[in-house]
């Protein structure tokens, strides 16, 4: 019989991803405490450097909070282009190092680096360096890397040393590992998930793969197979790149609104920014929806969804937004509203032409609008109606000002 051969999966994560490209680009901010946040009242803590963090400066927490705990804090706004163009550049540099990149998130990575040979952690080690000193060098950004033999332990491995660490989890160290480590430790293994187990004495990981099966499928269902299968350390799930990803079963976008309203004209400009943003990633990938689901968060955080099935398929933002907006119109809002979300799902790929030519030039200059915003920015030319409070039910065409 052959034996399998062993797998060894790299996770590479970015080190406080925003507030470095920050202090990457900014020399006054290298050391100091710099924490990453959009604009208005309502905005949040989305990344914090290193220093900021030795001080409980948290992703998700208010700005006044923060600066509360740390008076130095230093609040920079959010470049998401900045950030979009570094993460790329740096997944290109991991090709170069395996054809089987999977994209994680904007700032991590699995990494196959199994070899058609016998596998050796001691060469993916070496391997681990040089990405390293690579994404150092042609960013001037650091990462922490862990390698194992499956996504769940490499991915655990990249987090037991920050920043700029590298931690290797053989198979025969991964059992000692586990035994001791807190079930929380585990990507997967959220807060609430971890207080359930608490409830029912388990606290290790090791604790976790010893635990009866069919108990833990009593009390979690389908995820409690999973979480056994984590408790002993064990992840089959493989690394899937980009190209071979499954397709996206919805396209969905929501907002936080900069104040609660009950006005409906304020609502529709917010809904047509969220149905442009809705079409312009479906017609990106040629794709149109026939379910459209709009949610509702009330001042008093209640939550209402309603869902319509559409006979004809849709991705044209205007439709997508006279539907959505016919919903609300129905929903009668009863209290304030705080957050509006549009989801299409019902994904179709298949590409209909109308035999009518307004139809078609309707598309045509949807999709010169689309051109634009790729090319210069998201809002660059935008339904007028989005940035006014006029209840409108076929906005006009609004020409921003193109930065040159």
């Amino acid at each position: 019989m052959i034996a399998k051969k062993t797998s060894i999966i790299a996770h590479i994560d970015m080190n406080a991803f925003f507030a470095s490209v920050e202090q990457r680009n900014n020399p006054s901010l290298r050391g100091r405490p710099v924490a990453v946040c959009g604009t208005g009242k309502r905005t949040i803590i989305s990344a914090a450097s290193y220093e900021a963090k030795a001080y409980g400066v948290k992703t998700g927490m208010p700005p006044g909070q923060a600066l509360k705990i740390c008076p130095g804090l230093i609040l920079v706004t959010g470049s998401g282009r900045k950030y979009i163009d570094t993460s790329a550049k740096i997944m290109a540099l991991f090709k170069n190092f395996s054809p089987t990149v999977e994209v994680a998130s904007i700032d991590e990575a699995f990494l196959d680096l199994t070899t058609s040979a016998a596998p050796s952690f001691h060469e993916a080690k070496k391997t681990a360096r040089c990405i390293k000193e690579a994404v150092l060098y042609e960013t001037g950004l650091t990462c922490s890397v862990g390698i194992a033999c499956n996504k769940l332990l490499a991915k655990l491995g990249s987090d037991l040393q920050k920043p700029d660490g590298l931690v290797i989890i053989t198979p025969e160290e991964s059992a000692a590992l586990l035994e001791t480590l807190p079930v929380g430790k585990l990507c997967g293994i959220g807060p609430s998930t971890t207080a359930v187990l608490r409830l029912m004495g388990i606290r290790t990981c090791g604790q976790l793969g010893k635990y009866p099966l069919y108990l833990l499928r009593r009390r979690f269902g389908a995820l409690g197979e999973k979480l056994h299968l984590m408790g002993l350390g064990l992840d089959y799930s493989p690394v899937i790149p980009l190209e071979r990803s499954p397709k996206a079963k919805s396209f969905g976008h929501s907002v936080t609104l900069s104040r609660d309203t009950s006005d409906i004209g304020l609502l529709s400009g917010y809904l047509l920014q969220l149905s442009q943003a809705v079409g312009r990633r479906l017609r990106a990938d040629a794709a149109c929806g026939s379910v459209l689901t709009l949610m509702v968060r009330y001042t008093d955080f209640s939550i209402t969804s309603r869902q319509k099935k559409l006979y004809t398929p849709v991705s044209h933002s205007l439709d997508i937004f006279n539907i959505a907006r016919d919903i609300l119109l129905n929903l009668k809002p009863h209290l304030p509203v705080r957050l509006l979300g549009v989801t299409l799902s019902g994904i179709n790929r298949t590409e209909q032409l109308s035999l009518f030519s307004m139809e078609n030039k309707r598309y045509a200059v949807q999709q010169v609008m689309d051109d634009i915003n790729n090319r210069y920015g998201d809002k660059t030319v935008r339904w007028g109606a989005a940035a006014g409070s006029t209840p409108c039910r076929i906005p006009v065409l609004s020409l921003c000002t193109v930065k040159q």
